[in-house]
């Protein structure tokens, strides 16, 4: 346990160096200039898939929102607390960010507890994934429930007014990448051939 705080203090040491010293640093300019992403990713907690560190990106450049499954929620305005909807909110509405994406990943233990039902005594967890409903019983391995879960989130994104307007106007771009935990390799989602192909450079 110890190494593992000693590792983080040394990562926040070069964090420092690399981003927050000087007058011309990437946290000062954020800090007087405020944050303006083009790019908001909703992803998974899972802690193998970190989207910054993947995509090898600065301070500013990506609105995260990161839960259980990378689940996107339907859209429903009621007095209970939607925390994924209201960051959705904050960033396609008030951020105006140009693309959402939706990022899942291989070896998904909230796409698991969907399928098995493994996990017990437990207060949140079942409610939320249950969010995905594991429709298409030909399928094989978890891997291929957690593509159809992007899809079912990318159905869901269409149920919030803002963001289906956004599209229609074409000031938002929704991609659904798959990251194979394995390879370090991202697929992306092409809804002509309705299949998930490597990402290009």
């Amino acid at each position: 346990m110890e190494n593992s705080l000693k590792k983080l203090l040394q990562g926040y040491q070069s964090f420092r160096k690399k981003y927050a010293l000087g007058d011309q640093s990437i946290m000062h300019y954020l800090a007087h200039y405020g944050q303006q992403p083009q790019v908001m990713v909703i992803s998974c907690c899972d802690s193998r898939v970190d989207p910054a560190l993947i995509l090898q990106c600065d301070p500013g450049d990506l609105f995260v929102v990161r839960n259980v499954a990378n689940i996107i929620p339907p859209y429903e305005k009621d007095g209970a607390y939607h925390g994924t909807s209201a960051a959705l909110e904050f960033g396609i509405c008030f951020l105006k960010v140009k693309h959402l994406i939706l990022f899942g990943h291989s070896q998904c233990g909230g796409i698991q507890a969907l399928l098995n039902n493994n996990i017990t005594k437990n207060d949140f967890i079942t409610n939320w994934v249950s969010i995905i409903k594991p429709e298409d019983t030909a399928l094989q391995h978890a891997d291929d429930y957690a593509k159809l879960a992007l899809k079912q989130s990318y159905q869901n994104c269409l149920t919030f007014p803002w963001i289906s307007e956004k599209i229609m106007q074409q000031e938002l771009i929704i991609h659904l990448w798959y990251f194979d935990i394995k390879y370090g390799q991202i697929f992306t989602y092409l809804q002509t051939k309705n299949t998930f192909q490597p990402l290009d450079f």
